[in-house]
Parts: C-alpha cells; sequence; structure tokens
C-alpha cells in the first residue's frame, strides 16, 4: 500500500515534535491504513493545521516592537510555510473554545484560513465547517496499550486537572467554584499549573495518567460549556483512564458517547457540589457504568479519533 504522508502544524509550539500523534495510531511510526503522521515531512502529501493561526508575521521584542506591526504573510511566504502542498489538501482544525472575548480574533482567523487551506473547520457555528473535534487524548499510554490493557487498579476516589487560567469569565467561574468545592471540604485531589497557592494542588504533572489511573471519578470540567460543538479531551482522557467523568460541558459529549458513559454536572454552584458529594461518597456509580465506560473508550479510540478522522479525510479526497 502507498500510504500518503501528513506533515503537521500548530500554533500550539510545543507540539510540533516528530512523533506528535504517534501514540494515538495502532501501528508505529504514525501509521493509520492509508496515511502516515510525519509530523516535519519536507514535502508531504497532505499538511494538517492543528489550531494554526500564524498567519502574520511577529512583532520583534523589546523597543522595536513600537515601529513595526504584525502584517499579514503574502500568498509566497505562506506556500513556502506550507511547504508547497496545494490548497485543497491544507486541512485547518481549530480546537480552542469560541469564548465571546476572542469571538472577532477568531472571525479574522477563519477568514484567514480560508485563503489558504482547503478545509476549514472549528466547534462553533463561525466556523466554515462547524463540527466537533475529533478527539486527542494526553495520557501517555499507547493506542495499544490503551486498547486491549486492563482496568487500572482504582485507589483513590475523586481528581481533578484544571489551570489556573482566568483570561475569560468561563475560566474565572471555573476557579470560583474550584473554591467553593475547597471553602466546603470536599474530598477530591487538585493537579495542574498555575493553581492559586491557596489550592493546594499536587502541581503540575508531565503524565496525565498519574492524576486518572488510580481514581474511580473525576471532575471533567470544560472551559466553555455554551454550544452543541465543544469537547475537549477532558472527557477522553478521564475515560480512557478507566473513570467516570463527571462532566460539565455542551451537548457534543451526548451526541459521540453512550448513554451512561459519564454523569452530567448540573450546575457550577452549590448544587453542583452537592451532586459530587453524593456521587462520590461511594463508587457504585463507577462500578455502574463500567460497561458503558468500555464501549465509550472504543468509541474514543476507533471512532472519535484525529488520526482516524485524517485518514478518513484522505481517503475521500
Amino acid at each position: 500500500m502507498v500510504r500518503a504522508t501528513v506533515g503537521m502544524l500548530s500554533s500550539y509550539h510545543g507540539l510540533v515534535q516528530g512523533d506528535w500523534m504517534w501514540n494515538q495510531t495502532p501501528e508505529a511510526l504514525g501509521v493509520w491504513q492509508n496515511i502516515q503522521i510525519q509530523a516535519r515531512a519536507a514535502q508531504p502529501d497532505f499538511l494538517f493545521l492543528y489550531n494554526f493561526h500564524d498567519f502574520q508575521t511577529r512583532p520583534p521584542k523589546g523597543w522595536q516592537r513600537r515601529f513595526q506591526k504584525p502584517r499579514d504573510y503574502t500568498p509566497a511566504e505562506m506556500q513556502a510555510k506550507f511547504r508547497g502542498v496545494p490548497k485543497e489538501r491544507v486541512i485547518s482544525l481549530v480546537r480552542e473554545p469560541p469564548f465571546p472575548e476572542k469571538l472577532k480574533q477568531r472571525a479574522l482567523d477563519y477568514g484567514r484560513s480560508q485563503q489558504f487551506c482547503g478545509y476549514v473547520s472549528g466547534p462553533d457555528d463561525l466556523a466554515p465547517v462547524p463540527a466537533f473535534m475529533p478527539a486527542i487524548w494526553f495520557v501517555s499510554s499507547s493506542f495499544q496499550e490503551l486498547a486491549t490493557g486492563q482496568i487500572p487498579d482504582k485507589t483513590r476516589t475523586c481528581s481533578w486537572v484544571t489551570s489556573g487560567i482566568s483570561r475569560t469569565a468561563h475560566h474565572r467561574q471555573r476557579l470560583a467554584f474550584l473554591k467553593l468545592l475547597q471553602e466546603n471540604n470536599l474530598k477530591f485531589d487538585l493537579y495542574g499549573r498555575d493553581l492559586p497557592e491557596e489550592a493546594k494542588s499536587f502541581g503540575e504533572i508531565a503524565n496525565k495518567s498519574h492524576a486518572l489511573a488510580p481514581y474511580f471519578y473525576n471532575l471533567a470540567i470544560e472551559n466553555y460549556a455554551d454550544n452543541p460543538w465543544y469537547v475537549s479531551e477532558k472527557l477522553w482522557d478521564a475515560l480512557l483512564s478507566w473513570c467516570l467523568p463527571i462532566y460539565y460541558g455542551g451537548s457534543a459529549a451526548d451526541k459521540l458517547l453512550p448513554p451512561g458513559s459519564f454523569l452530567r454536572l448540573p450546575s457550577l454552584d452549590e448544587k453542583g457540589l452537592q451532586y459530587i458529594q453524593d456521587v462520590t461518597a461511594s463508587p457504585d456509580a463507577w462500578y455502574e457504568a463500567k460497561d458503558a465506560i468500555a464501549e465509550a473508550r472504543h468509541i474514543i479510540l476507533h471512532e472519535l479519533n484525529l488520526v482516524k478522522w485524517i485518514a478518513d479525510f484522505v481517503a475521500n479526497f
């Protein structure tokens, strides 16, 4: 079989390493049926843009910033950046939430993307193709380990992996809920980066499995829950680690996953606090959901998987 090579670019600059996404393929070296992910390929057959919005030059650092403004790259410059891949073979998927504070910039980015990309999609109605985001995950196990591995020993009750980011009203609502849970002495283990000192977290972790695998329950609270498109790795990571997610997010999850594979947190207030207290008082809900969690894991790995989505796009091109 002749496989198409898929290169990658992202505005998450830490992600553009050679083996990015290889843990989401059943075969080694980023192979999924008709494609091979080669993020840094010099002349790929297709180019995948993952949350890419660098369509302008970056202003210099320091005092020169005052005199040199960003400018749009020329078509020739973008063609060079995109390694000569024809427009119709350039795929752009946006994954950030459509925060109200950022909609103007988002619309501009979509417009720029359409100039250079044949397919542009995002989890919001502003996108040229509104759609769910294909699944990525940040647990470190390989595809085969996730597909064939046993349920890890569950020795802890509940965890929450989050951050102290407070840029938007949605971020601040989540932090206020964190404060409410801790003021009411809810028993859960907190992990994440940039959290306030008073949160008493276990800190940032390199392998997300460490904060998920030992737990029956996980608080999977999205940064954004106000449309029918947005759902993120918070849900996939928890399920792939055999947690029962207590999920706060939009309606996308209900369309993508089987009933009973996650629990709906009703609100980020006292009612939500009481719900978490009731559920986590025993592991009964986890045992009742075990079969649904297994079904959800299969769907995430084999159907919602981002690499599978790219392979389907290439096959239908």
